[in-house]
């Protein structure tokens, strides 16, 4: 694979799955609980750091190593999951961003989380 793609990542991560006969594991709600768990190992990184710490996480070469392995994981789950659930992430997150837009215009949502 040359250029990556969002199809192309799913057909590979189903593709390793099928070889290893874990497709029957691959339920939506064991994929749920699974992308809770990374995403838990993703937050513990971060857990204890101050904010400056964190926005640097990535200068360090072993920690930036779990980030981005931590990263990886809680996006394959969530790829498998859409496969699964006949989800187009990349359309759900542009449909979620417009309804953002109208939902929180700049002009009222200024300094807002």
């Amino acid at each position: 694979m040359n250029e990556l793609d969002v199809a192309g990542l799913q057909r590979r991560l189903a593709d390793f799955a099928a070889a290893r006969d874990w497709q029957r594991y691959h339920t939506p709600k064991n994929l749920v609980a699974a992308l809770s768990v990374e995403a838990s190992e993703l937050v513990e990184i971060f857990q204890w750091l101050t904010p400056e710490e964190s926005a640097r996480v990535m200068e360090d070469a072993g920690t930036a190593h779990r980030v981005t392995d931590e990263v990886a994981d809680v996006l394959a789950y969530l790829l498998q999951l859409c496969e699964v659930l006949g989800i187009d992430a990349l359309a759900a997150l542009d449909a979620k961003i417009d309804r953002n837009e109208r939902r929180f215009p700049p002009k009222g949502s200024r300094g807002l989380p």
